[in-house]
């Protein structure tokens, strides 16, 4: 189990050191261009993914905390339930490494920070975080283990 909150730990050391380094270079939405498609832009999200609810008033800042210690509790039951089960732990792991990442934020400015920014023409791509790609890829690793495994195991 020691091993797969290291990983947890290891995802939130990233994301907060991202974050930091973005904040301390970038001026609120100031955006560098990096590639045709990718930008680095420093931005602020009060709300959930794509900035679901940002503008819902002060209130989802609290109810976003809440979830996200509330997942925090379910996540740390499974992963002492399926440590054995790496495929299974990994993706835990990387779940509530970005979700505790985000909660930080949360309590600590009221906030996200989101700097990785994908476009290309009239498209873009809602910023996200190094937190965001965790849950992400966990959540997939979920998805994608739950669709391969064997009948009658677990």
């Amino acid at each position: 189990m020691r091993k797969w909150l290291g990983l947890a730990v290891a995802v939130i050391v990233a994301d907060h050191l991202t974050k930091f380094w973005v904040s301390s270079a970038l001026d609120y939405q100031q955006a560098i261009p990096v590639l045709p498609f990718f930008s680095l832009v420093l931005v602020h999200n009060t709300g959930a993914a794509f900035s679901f609810l940002a503008d819902a008033g002060g209130w989802q800042r609290w109810f976003f905390i809440a979830v996200g210690i509330v997942a925090t509790v379910v996540i740390m039951r499974l992963l002492k339930r399926h440590a054995e089960d790496g495929r299974m732990a990994v993706a835990l792991a990387l779940v509530l490494g970005g979700a505790l990442g985000n909660v930080i934020d949360r309590v600590v400015l009221g906030h996200v920070i989101d700097f990785l920014y994908f476009h290309y023409r009239s498209f873009a791509w809602p910023a996200f975080n190094v937190a965001d790609s965790a849950i992400t890829i966990g959540a997939a690793l979920l998805v994608w283990d739950s669709l391969h495994r064997k009948p009658g195991t677990r």
